[in-house]
């Protein structure tokens, strides 16, 4: 089973990183990085490299992809050689997913129109105006369609371990969920828009301003 996770100039660490620490445990899996060539390519703040193994054309016909956001989406809507190989790819996938913004690739390919579909919380005008519907929902699953999207950042691994119960099962997922011991206990409770007073979103808002 062949999992790909696509990689592009000023991704999010942990959004590619985390489902790949879930996906890679999984029994017979193979987790490839790929890119548009082959090499190292940097985070959205530029202080950590991950290594693209393949490229697009080498990756043809991968089981999953898992496209990770970050503010390098933003440039990359629409971008004939990502939203090709999507469209070119996901007639064959078993799952086509994504995480954070990741989201908004996934609509600039077309393979979100008319579809409920989730995203960070900054971006969800972005994803509205690209032809899918944004719900504020951790994880959004359109099985038919073979299409899952999660939201921002820490949710891909929720994602990632149900992609396993789909893959495997159930008992699988848990055994992962253990071996990486993820039992959120954070010390505060500001994880959502919902839940942040106004000082957390606005500083929040300026942290996030801060890395554009």
């Amino acid at each position: 089973m062949q999992i790909a996770i696509p990689l592009f100039p000023r991704f999010t660490a942990l959004d590619a990183v985390g489902p790949y620490d879930v996906l890679q445990r999984l029994p017979g899996a193979q987790v490839v990085f790929v890119g548009r060539q082959r090499g190292e390519v940097r985070t959205e703040n530029g202080m950590l490299g991950v290594s693209c193994d393949a490229t697009f054309d080498e990756v043809d016909s991968p089981d999953v992809v898992v496209v990770p956001g970050g503010i390098g989406t933003r440039a990359l809507i629409g971008d004939e050689k990502i939203s090709g190989w999507l469209q070119a790819v996901h007639p064959h996938t078993t799952f086509t997913t994504s995480v954070c913004t990741g989201a908004l690739l996934l609509a600039g390919a077309g393979l979100l129109d008319g579809l409920t579909a989730t995203t960070h919380w900054s971006a969800v005008d972005q994803l509205n105006n690209l032809g899918a519907r944004y719900v504020p929902e951790r994880v959004v699953e359109h099985l038919p369609q073979r299409i899952i999207t999660s939201a921002g950042v820490s949710s891909g691994i929720d994602m990632a371990l149900r992609l396993v119960e789909l893959l495997a099962d159930r008992v699988a997922a848990q055994a992962i969920q253990l071996l990486i011991e993820y039992d959120p206990q954070p010390p505060f409770d500001s994880g959502s828009v919902a839940k942040a007073d106004d000082a957390t979103r606005t500083r929040a808002a300026e942290f996030r301003t801060s890395r554009k």
